[in-house]
């Protein structure tokens, strides 16, 4: 209140003061017009003045408050003072409050979902990329604008208009492009927050292993069969010693065939298990090389023309059992698949930045390229009669595909129909070593021409 004291007194004082000078000016009758005028234009004048400073501050606040408001005393400096105050505080808040805004909305956007906010009225006020992609919208231009206008799947249109919204739905994603599980939360006056993920992975991943189920109790169940058959055959009919070998073979044969089969669901199941091989334990390529050539030479049984360019001094840094595993699998496909007479070329090479690539080149049937993708599925078959045909267990791939991963590289397919398949064991050059210049060595089997020609 000082300053309304002090507001009265100086308004006292200055009609005091105009009331003398009218006294001084007009005496006698002329003594009390003078007072009062004089003390009237005093007045008068502190209230011109007191007019000038207020439109100060109202100048200060129309032109949008740029700078400090005037630095009056008395009644104005204070109101001057005390609006601007308010108002740099006010903007303070509303600074961090866009802050927090622009905040919330980078961490939607980072969201691994799409983020999609609806008004009142069903229209687009704001969504993340991720949506975008989701609905197939502009996150600009397709604001403001009704999502239902927008995406017309009968099932999420019924979904956001039945408000029921209690458990998520699944549709198709705008263009087919995904599966879509679409959840809505209500907030605030009637607006609508709309959660959107991706679900293709997932049925993906569901879907192979309700087939990765179906397809290992179907392999095993089919040797049990046989098994069961020839079982009930020794024990219920009189065989003679050249048809009791025979189905004593072939009971080998089929137990020999589901004791594959499990060894490779072992061997994959210890893969996915393990941590990745470490990098400074070394496996000489040379006699890793030797080891998977005797095996492929048992396998052809002179059939094929195998060529192995082996290196001599390359290494590679990871597990001996496991690359040998994988080499081993995609050398004896090539010789399964490939017809009498053929030839496999096993190659190792360099490359120019320093990384290693060993080629298993064919010249069987080739496959299809539609195949190519789903080749390293397990139990994916191009060809199912053909594979059970010269022993697959049809997990050899996907074992090659994990090996190969786990030492940082990944598997390369090249086929064409009728010319043949290259399969390319690519590895980085964190995990290959040379010792020495590079040496080949060539080794031929030549065809050998069958009985019947």
């Amino acid at each position: 209140m000082s300053w309304f004291i002090l507001r009265l007194v100086l308004s006292l004082a200055a009609m005091a003061l105009g009331g003398l000078a009218g006294l001084l000016l007009g005496r006698g009758e002329a003594a009390v017009p003078g007072i009062f005028v004089g003390g009237s234009v005093a007045v008068a004048a502190i209230a011109v003045f007191d007019r000038l400073r207020g439109y100060r501050l109202l100048h200060w606040l129309r032109s949008g408050q740029e700078g400090s408001a005037p630095r009056d005393a008395g009644f104005w400096g204070e109101l001057g003072y005390r609006i601007e105050r308010a108002l740099r505080t006010s903007e303070q808040d509303v600074r961090i409050e866009r802050l927090r805004l622009s905040q919330f909305f980078s961490a939607m956007e980072a969201s691994p979902n799409g983020v999609l906010l609806l008004d009142a009225r069903g229209q687009i006020e704001w969504l993340n990329s991720r949506a975008a992609d989701h609905f197939a919208l502009d996150p600009q231009r397709d604001r403001q604008q009704r999502i239902t206008n927008l995406v017309r799947a009968p099932a999420f249109v019924d979904y956001l208009q039945a408000g029921d919204y209690g458990a998520p739905i699944t549709f198709q994603a705008p263009r087919g492009r995904a599966t879509l599980s679409v959840l809505v939360r209500t907030y605030g006056e009637g607006m609508k927050l709309v959660l959107s993920q991706d679900m293709t992975e997932e049925e993906r991943t569901e879907r192979m292993r309700r087939d990765f189920v179906a397809n290992v109790s179907h392999e095993i169940r089919t040797p049990l069969t046989v098994l069961s058959g020839f079982l009930e055959t020794l024990t219920n009919l009189p065989l003679s010693e050249v048809e009791r070998k025979r189905v004593l073979a072939m009971m080998a044969q089929q137990t020999s065939r589901m004791g594959t089969l499990v060894s490779d669901l072992l061997t994959l199941a210890q893969l996915e298990g393990n941590p990745r091989p470490a990098a400074d334990r070394w496996v000489d390529l040379t006699a890793l090389l030797a080891m998977v050539e005797t095996d492929a030479r048992a396998l052809s049984e002179g059939r094929h023309t195998l060529n192995f360019a082996v290196p001599a001094g390359a290494e590679i840094a990871g597990e001996q059992p496991e690359l040998f595993s994988a080499i081993t699998n995609v050398v004896n496909n090539a010789i399964r698949y490939t017809p009498e007479g053929g030839r496999i070329d096993v190659a190792w090479r360099v490359l120019g930045d320093g990384a290693g690539e060993l080629a298993v080149t064919d010249t069987g049937p080739g496959i299809e390229r539609a195949h190519w993708p789903r080749l390293t599925e397990r139990f994916y078959r191009v060809d199912g009669s053909r594979s059970r045909e010269t022993g697959g267990t049809g997990l050899g791939l996907s074992i090659v595909k994990h090996v190969v991963q786990r030492h940082g590289g990944e598997l390369i397919v090249e086929s064409e129909v009728g010319k043949g398949s290259v399969f390319r064991l690519h590895f980085p050059a964190a995990r290959i070593r040379t010792e020495g210049p590079m040496a080949s060595r060539t080794t031929l089997v030549r065809t050998q021409e069958s009985a019947t020609r």
